[in-house]
């Protein structure tokens, strides 16, 4: 069952699933993130109060992604 993270204004991804996860494959990890949460992308890099973030459980280990979240 994922956790639901409800943002401050201000807050950002990264930092989240920082937070959260901890920084190892830290961008595989926004990449699960993002996958899990239709729209959230769109809603821009800095988020205002009060989004509700599902931050899934991740039981493997992820590896890092091709992709760069600044690409």
């Amino acid at each position: 069952m994922p956790t639901i993270w409800i943002t401050r204004d201000g807050d950002v991804l990264d930092a989240i699933c920082a937070t959260h996860y901890g920084t190892e494959n830290l961008s595989a990890v926004l990449t699960l993130v993002l996958e899990a949460n239709q729209g959230l992308a769109e809603k821009g890099a800095v988020y205002p109060a009060g989004i509700h973030i599902a931050l899934p459980e991740i039981t493997q280990q992820v590896s890092e992604s091709p992709y760069s979240l600044w690409d």
